[in-house]
């Protein structure tokens, strides 16, 4: 690879880190292409961008944009890296859910927000809800007293009416 190959390299891997809430550093050794491809698609379906990445060129790009140190020492073998925009949590569901099936695909380390986990916490993280799901938990529990109110605004009428209607056969009586 000639350096100006490099370099580009290098400013397309910061770019990717800017861009990201989330990158995950992955073992892909042991995986067929077929799977590979597979598991890319399941990447893209879930907003998330999985490049394979010489680690020297990787650690260049940490050291130009900084922040990212803990990820140096998993830096060797074969890896992958993920790259997560909307999600941060999508590419754990989709790593764990590769290894659960074949044993393979196992995450060395991430850096989600700007906070460092190291591979075992790869389960805690993939059980954590989805931006998704948090904001359907928020937007319900804000309309559970909304719709509270309507109940019992509907039932203080209900309760008018029935009384009004009583009042009204008593007299016709």
């Amino acid at each position: 690879m000639k350096k100006s190959e490099k370099t580009e390299k290098i400013a397309e891997v910061v770019e990717l880190l800017k861009g990201s809430s989330a990158v995950y550093v992955a073992d892909y050794s042991g995986i067929n292409v077929e799977n590979i491809n597979n598991l890319r698609n399941e990447f893209r379906k879930s907003g998330v961008k999985y490049k394979v990445i010489k680690n020297t060129l990787f650690e260049r790009a940490m050291d130009e944009l900084g922040g990212y140190d803990h990820l140096k020492k998993h830096l060797i073998g074969m890896n992958g890296f993920a790259f997560a925009t909307e999600d941060p949590i999508a590419p754990a569901k989709i790593i764990k859910k590769y290894n659960d099936s074949s044993q393979k695909l196992p995450l060395r380390a991430c850096y989600i927000e700007s906070q460092y986990y190291d591979g075992s916490k790869l389960t805690e993280i993939a059980n954590l809800p989805t931006k998704s799901e948090i904001i359907a938990g928020i937007l319900g529990s804000i309309n559970a007293p909304i719709s509270g109110v309507v109940g019992a605004i509907n039932a203080v009428m209900r309760d008018l009416v029935s009384v009004i209607d009583e009042i009204s056969k008593k007299e016709a009586a």
